[in-house]
């Protein structure tokens, strides 16, 4: 195999002691830790005692267990780390589809912690080579490059990405990769890792048509390792050994490929005897048996069996451990429903008393102020009529009595001629004074209410003016408001006097019908018209006011020199 583990667990090395000073740092300053997190820390660190006695199961149990207790809390740097470690056992088993779904849901939790990250995608990287994405593992790698500082570390990557450009026969590109290595000063102090960066470079020369110089670099690799017992490194120097002599010399190639399978037997590492059979099936036949054949199909089927109930083990402690979870999430869910029913009940009487005291508050409310509303209006008909009252007697007839006044002080009333001007001045002040008590007296509502509005209308009738009452659909005015009779007749009333005071009108014509359950009386004349402020001017706006207390409708239609006209709308 080309798979290098050494950075991983150089990372994985580095989180475990990053996980003690997280452990330190939370005990000094958070005296008052839950009990929850008391648990999980310690679930986390019975974790790392399985795993190192590789009793990976109980490792993956308790680091799961310490998971789902810290989710609850929410967030926590120990989730990053337990996920990583889960990942890395599953990654062992060769799982790497599991091991891609659990980084993926630790990433969320690693924020900006650079070393949970390294170890991350570094993990990201071997599972897309071993499943042969290769663009993606590099991806990972490069994502790693750009965290990871230390010149040591750097190496270690770069060499991890040369492995992959051998995986997928670029081996030019990793030689260039590989080369600016062996002039560093840095691994004349790092045998181990100068050994795997010359395994590597050598294999690739080799691969790249350059026999001799790869076979040099590959040669001395395995001498720096076997002085400085990297045992586990032969392994891969014995393998690239056995393909280099593969097709040049039988006997070297069988060699290399028999000494990496008895120290991949000896160092327990499964993937790469299954590779060194591989070299030795083609080689030794014997009386018609492949003796290596068959040690390679028993090999392959029990470690696929061994992974594939690690696998459905693993599975399992996550589909008990969620069933566990639902089942606490589904009682704490019917007691919360239960509490919130009962929350809820007691929430919506209070709001039941509280919209019915609403409700009563806002019907007296609007009661009070339609009743001020309606009280205020009428009072300011009431100031508007007494001002037009008080104008009348102030311009008309207090200037007529002032004249008669004087001119019986000034003038000879022996005189036949004075005495009858005196006379006829008189009368016409009488008739003013009748008039006018007239159109204020109060209004007859009774039955004789139609009778007696049709004979004030006709009282504006001149030798100048015509007045014409049209009747539509009868009107029963019995079962008209008494309010309501009051402020049409009030309206129309005002109407005629604007008409007698400006209008000039020669024709007057007044309609009465009755509509869809509504009264509506139309009123118009041939007169010069009015301006809008005219119209307000001359009392028309207190005749807007009368008929809106009643929920009417008054509207005009005026303009200079083409008429008047107004509309009454009051329903019945």
């Amino acid at each position: 195999m080309l798979r290098s583990p050494f950075f991983i667990l150089m990372l994985l090395f580095s989180i475990v002691s990053c996980q003690e000073s997280v452990k330190t740092n939370s005990d000094s300053s958070n005296n008052k830790e839950t009990s929850n997190d008391s648990i999980a820390e310690q679930y986390s660190t019975l974790g790392d005692t399985f795993s190192s006695e590789h009793k990976l199961d109980s490792a993956f149990y308790y680091y799961l267990k310490s998971t789902e207790l810290l989710k609850e809390k929410g967030s926590s740097p120990y989730i990053a780390y337990n996920l990583v470690g889960m990942a890395h056992i599953q990654q062992t088993f060769g799982d790497y589809y599991s091991s891609e779904e659990t980084l993926t849901e630790a990433l969320p939790y690693i924020n900006n912690n650079l070393q949970y990250q390294v170890a991350a995608y570094n993990l990201f990287g071997i599972a897309a080579k071993e499943l042969k994405n290769y663009d993606d593992a590099v991806s990972y790698y490069t994502t790693v490059l750009k965290t990871v500082k230390d010149s040591v570390a750097r190496v270690a990557v770069f060499n991890n990405i040369a492995t992959v450009y051998l995986e997928q026969k670029k081996y030019k590109k990793a030689v260039v990769l590989l080369e600016p290595f062996l002039k560093l000063d840095i691994l004349d102090s790092l045998q181990n890792k100068k050994a795997r960066i010359m395994d590597n470079l050598g294999f690739a020369y080799y691969k790249n048509k350059q026999d001799a110089r790869g076979l040099t670099l590959m040669n001395e690799a395995l001498v720096i390792r076997k002085s400085n017992a990297d045992f586990y490194g032969s392994i891969e120097s014995y393998l690239h050994l056995a393909d280099y002599y593969q097709n040049k010399d039988f006997q070297k190639s069988k060699e290399n490929a028999l000494q990496a399978y008895h120290e991949a037997t000896r160092q327990q590492s499964i993937d790469e005897r299954l590779e060194a059979l591989s070299f030795l099936m083609s080689y030794n036949q014997e009386k018609g048996v492949n003796r290596y054949s068959l040690m390679f199909v028993n090999l392959n089927d029990s470690i696929k069996k061994v992974r594939s109930n690690a696998k459905n083990k693993f599975a399992k402690i996550r589909y008990d451990s969620r069933k566990v979870i639902l089942e606490n999430i589904k009682y704490k869910g019917l007691r919360t429903a239960t509490l919130l029913q009962l929350e809820t009940q007691k929430n919506q009487k209070y709001l039941s008393v509280f919209g019915l005291v609403m409700l009563l508050a806002g019907i007296g409310f609007i009661i009070n102020y339609y009743k001020n509303k309606t009280k205020q209006e009428r009072l300011k008909a009431s100031y508007s009529t007494e001002t037009r009252i008080s104008k009348q007697l102030h311009d008309e007839l207090a200037n007529d009595v002032f004249y008669t006044m004087t001119f019986a002080e000034t003038q000879d009333l022996q005189n036949p001629e004075k005495k009858e001007t005196l006379l006829n001045n008189l009368d016409k002040i009488y008739a003013r004074i009748r008039n006018f008590s007239k159109v204020n007296s109060p209004i007859e509502t009774g039955e004789h209410f139609e009778r007696n509005i049709k004979q004030m209308l006709n009282s504006y009738k001149s030798s100048t003016t015509k007045v014409i009452i049209k009747n539509g659909n009868p009107i029963d005015w019995s079962k008209v408001d008494a309010e309501k009779k009051i402020a049409i007749h009030r309206v129309l009333q005002e109407l005629m006097v604007n008409m007698k005071k400006y209008s000039q009108a020669s024709f007057v014509v007044v309609g009465f019908d009755l509509e869809l359950n509504k009264l509506k009386i139309e009123y118009s004349d041939n007169g010069i018209g009015f301006a809008e402020k005219l119209i307000l001017k001359n009392g028309l706006q207190n005749a807007e006011n009368r008929i809106q207390t009643i929920n009417g409708i008054l509207t005009f239609d005026t303009q200079t020199n083409k008429g008047f006209k107004a509309k009454i709308v009051v329903p019945k």
